[in-house]
């Protein structure tokens, strides 16, 4: 039987180290739109010449050497080092998996989401994978908005008429998910 305790809005305790929500239709339809654009900005990802014949050549692939353009791609992907040949070599050779990662971990909440609602409830692996899911949409979002530890109070008081409003209402939204998640998990 599942300890389950959710919440609507906040995750709470499930079995086997898992978590349970409530979402409405709205809020899972919501998820599921930000976890889709945030697999089709992490890119699907490169498959190594020979990799479907070689599963060993996946482990050798190399990634890209220059971080990427776009700010948001950027932030989830950030060099490890300053600016040196050492990050190069680092991002080379890492942003492969970190990508593939990322990909799963949105594929994660789509699964979990297109399972429906309105209680959710999800394994101890899928609540790590929503953990670094949330934590990934709120970046990229934070990243877009130009979120600033100094203008965060000014999140809450921005106008109804400010174009940024959706946007900071769900990087908001995401932020209170993740730290009930965080909450659920360590307690």
């Amino acid at each position: 039987m599942s300890r389950r305790r959710a919440r609507a809005g906040y995750f709470g305790p499930a079995s086997g180290g898992g978590a349970a929500i409530a979402l409405d239709d709205v809020e899972i339809s919501i998820l599921r739109s930000l976890a889709v654009q945030l697999l089709e900005l992490i890119g699907p990802g490169d498959q190594p010449a020979g990799a479907e014949e070689d599963p060993l050549a996946q482990l050798f692939a190399e990634g890209p050497t220059k971080p990427p353009e776009d700010p948001a791609l950027a932030r989830l992907f950030p060099d490890a080092y300053e600016e040196t040949a050492d990050a190069s070599e680092f991002r080379r050779y890492t942003e492969n998996d970190l990508r593939a990662r990322k990909r799963e971990d949105a594929l994660a909440m789509i699964r979990v989401l297109d399972r429906g609602g309105p209680v959710l409830e999800l394994t101890a692996e899928e609540a790590r994978q929503w953990l670094g899911g949330l934590n990934d949409l709120r970046l990229t979002l934070g990243t877009r908005l130009e979120v600033t530890e100094e203008d965060s109070d000014e999140l809450y008081r921005l106008a109804d008429s400010d174009p940024r409003k959706p946007l900071v209402m769900a990087y908001l939204w995401l932020g209170g998910l993740q730290e009930s998640l965080v909450e659920t998990l360590l307690g």
